[in-house]
Formats: C-alpha cells, structure tokens, sequence
C-alpha cells in the first residue's frame, strides 16, 4: 500500500512538471513541427502547370490519357509513438539522475504536447526484443496510464536491440506517424531497419547521453559494471591512455550514431542527464 502510494506521488509530480511544460513550451512548438505531417488522400482533379510531377495518379491518367493528381488534405489528429529504450545502459547516471528518469521526464512531456494537439499516444518499451506495447489512444488516463509504466517498467532483459524495436514498429504502426526514438543507440547493424521505419514514418531521434560516457574521470583502479552484458571489470583510471582510448570509442560512437541519422534524413538532439532538455527540445522543433 505504502508502494503505491509512493508511486502515485511520483505520477503526479511528473504529471505536474511535463504538463507545465508542454503547455508554456512545447505547445505552439509542437504544433509546427509536427502539424501536417500525417496526410489523407482526398480527390484527384485534372494537372495544372507548376503542380508537383510526384503527386501525378498515373492509374487515373492512363485510364483518361490526360495528367491527373492526387489531392492530400491534413489530417485532423496524429498518431505520436514513443520507442523507449529500457535497456541495461539506461540504469547509468552521474549527474543527479539516471538515464531511465531523464527519458521519463522527455517521453512524458512529448506525450503532454501530443494530447494537447489532440493527438493519440502509444508507447513501445524494447530492450534486446520488445518488452512492452501500448497501443495509442488519446485522454488524460491514458497518459497517466504511460507515466506510470515509465516509472515503474521492469524489463525482462538488459540488452539492446534497435533492428527489433524498429521492425516492430514499422509492422504494427501502419498508419503514418510520428515517432520519438529514445534511446542512447549503443547498437550495431540497425541502419537497414531505420531506413524502413524512416520511410514509413517521421522518425525523430532522441539521444540520452551521460557526460561521464564521454570522459572518463581520473579515479585510479577502479572496478566496472557493465549492466548489459553483467560483466564486472577493473579499470586503471589513472592511465592516460586508457581514457583517452575511452574518450575515442565514445567518440567513434557519436560519428557512426550522427552518421547513420544524417544519412536517412531523420532530424535529432542529444540531451544530458542533470541539464535542462527544454532547450534543445525546443530548437528540435524549430529546425523542423
């Protein structure tokens, strides 16, 4: 009993704080970026000069032997997915918080900005396969029901696996969308299954980052967790080259990641746990 209630104090404070957000932030913001994306077929009517070639029907121009194209309308609502990374990486954080927390806090005010514009909200919790789906739908109970699982989700697994969540996604989601992947990509081989999904849907990256992944601190011998793999090593700290070896591979990671995104066009933002995600949210959104 004390658990629950402990755990519903934790839904309201979040509630509390995504909701102020979206709403003196996000929302305006949101509703540009994002606004359009989702396009329903109307009518077709006869081409006009300067009318893009791409929209031409060529199943209604061969049948009249005269240039037809197809007319799309905005859709009133969007479908606004959350892929959220719940892998062992995630329980990682040195600056006031965990990964796992700062994607709660980010996914609970996207989906506070999504409902204020009327959208529906589904989840896909992964880590090496998929743990967990919500199927979208719109209402303030449901967005409780999302913080809740953001808060309390226990995943079976530690593992990652991008190619997996992705695939998913593209099959169960068949209507076009906008989708958040949150997630800190440490993962290899996923570029064919985001390509996919990316052609799909309108992907958006959202990196979760430590500060200490990038620089390892001087701490002398000190010992290791890796909570993906559950192995334990120790680390001499105080070696030069050792963290400037780390300090590479993370930067390695962050070119092959940058990479991969820039490639299929998918627009992105790397937030830090312990700062303020608003900002960057915000020129995310603008950028679009």
């Amino acid at each position: 009993m004390e658990q629950d209630s402990e755990i519903i104090k934790k839904v309201r404070k979040i509630e509390i704080k995504a909701r102020g957000l979206s709403r003196q932030l996000f929302s305006g913001e949101y509703h540009s970026a994002f606004k359009g994306r989702g396009m329903a077929f109307s009518e077709v009517r006869e081409y006009q000069y300067g009318d893009d070639v791409r929209s031409i029907d060529w199943n209604v121009t061969a049948r009249l032997n005269h240039p037809y194209v197809k007319i799309f309308e905005e859709e009133r609502e969007l479908t606004v997915m959350l892929l959220v990374d719940t892998s062992g990486s995630n329980h990682f954080g040195t600056n006031h918080q965990f990964k796992e927390e700062l994607v709660a806090e980010v996914a609970a005010t996207i989906a506070f900005s999504a409902i204020q514009n009327n959208d529906k909200v589904g989840v896909i919790f992964f880590s090496d396969h998929i743990e967990k789906f919500i199927p979208p739908k719109k209402g303030r109970t449901h967005i409780l029901r999302i913080i809740r699982e953001l808060i309390t989700f226990q995943p079976e697994s530690n593992g990652t696996n991008l190619t997996e969540a992705l695939r998913y996604f593209t099959n169960v989601i068949k209507k076009r969308c906008t989708a958040f992947l949150l997630s800190d990509f440490y993962d290899e081989n996923y570029s064919d299954a985001l390509k996919i999904a990316a052609n799909k849907h309108d992907l958006v990256a959202v990196r979760i980052t430590d500060e200490k992944e990038q620089q390892l601190p001087n701490l002398g011998l000190a010992k290791f967790y890796d909570p993906e793999s559950g192995q334990t090593i120790w680390v001499d700290t105080a070696s030069k080259q050792t963290r400037d070896e780390f300090a590479n591979a993370y930067e390695q990671h962050r070119k092959r990641t940058d990479e991969t995104l820039k490639k299929y066009g998918i627009d992105q933002t790397e937030l830090y746990t312990g700062e303020d995600f608003v900002k960057p949210l915000m020129k995310l959104f603008r950028m679009r």
